[in-house]
């Protein structure tokens, strides 16, 4: 039975070395691509505009996830699996791996320190600390 490694893809240079990597590490393996859009975003972009800005706003995000997957797919030459969820990040990379019974995620590292770290959140710290699986941070 192949290896499933899951990578999740935000459009960033980050996890484009994270999707390399994990091609790379593992060039037998099916991939599976997952972009997550945050609802929480929608809140703080959203809140106090026009009826129906939520519906755009996700709709939005949705096409730009759907982009960013595809493009993300387009990179690695062979064929992957994509997805595009909704979620808290951190929580639903956790739960698509169990879900897809991945036997590890690479994830891309942002690498912020100190107050941003504190305030914006490290989701590859959070996967670390909540997946019952390997996860390797690439930075």
């Amino acid at each position: 039975m192949n290896k499933r490694i899951l990578v999740p893809v935000d459009g960033s240079d980050k996890s484009a070395a994270a999707l390399s990597f994990a091609a790379e590490e593992w060039p037998d393996a099916e991939l599976t691509l997952l972009h997550v859009i945050n609802p929480a975003e929608a809140a703080s972009t959203v809140e106090g505009t026009f009826p129906g800005a939520v519906e755009q706003w996700y709709e939005t995000a949705r096409e730009r996830g759907e982009r960013i997957v595809a493009n993300a797919a387009e990179s690695v030459d062979r064929e992957v699996e994509t997805r595009v969820e909704v979620g808290r990040p951190a929580h639903t990379i956790v739960e698509v791996a169990d879900d897809i019974d991945a036997h590890g995620i690479v994830i891309g590292s942002h690498g912020r320190k100190g107050v941003s770290r504190v305030l914006l959140g490290s989701v590859a710290e959070s996967v670390m600390r909540n997946a019952d699986r390997p996860v390797t941070v690439v930075r």
